[in-house]
């Protein structure tokens, strides 16, 4: 069974973005190693200089990096656009080889130079969302990328 870690930077304060995370975990558990993974954001002051914003960023790609497994997907903005059925493929393809992927949600600053070399970066839109409903959009698009390899009818 596929490994999938969601490595996240802060946490969901609305009950509502818990919810359907949760949601999509009971739905993901019987379908892969399902786990995922808050990392405190690095404490910045209100105006942060770029410089304070840059150590911030390294000292979460430090920790990202230490949970990460596998093929690692950096969700960043100028990552690659797939669609649903391009999701599926990745997680095929990781199936094919014994291990794990591990997708990655930075915090509002985004992710680490280090971060986004270390794998395929990933976007989910030329939009920006909020992270707390990036979080529960890639959720949802895991499951439906199992659900699509399952040949199921939640892919239409």
């Amino acid at each position: 069974m596929l490994g999938v870690k969601l490595i996240c930077v802060g946490k969901l304060k609305e009950a509502y973005w818990r919810d359907a995370v949760a949601e999509y975990e009971k739905r993901l558990r019987p379908l892969c190693k399902w786990e995922l993974i808050e990392l405190p954001e690095a404490r910045l002051p209100s105006e942060p200089s770029q410089g304070e914003i840059d150590a911030a960023l390294e000292k979460e790609g430090e920790q990202i990096l230490r949970h990460a497994v596998g093929k690692i997907y950096p969700l960043c903005i100028e990552g690659k656009l797939l669609d649903s059925p391009g999701l599926a493929k990745r997680l095929a393809g990781a199936m094919q080889s014994p291990g794990a992927v591990s997708f990655v949600i930075g915090s509002s600053f985004g992710l680490s130079p280090r971060v986004k070399a270390a794998g395929e970066g990933l976007s989910m839109s030329p939009m920006t969302f909020p992270h707390q409903l990036a979080r529960v959009m890639l959720c949802e698009q895991i499951y439906r990328g199992f659900q699509i390899l399952g040949n199921t009818k939640y892919h239409k």
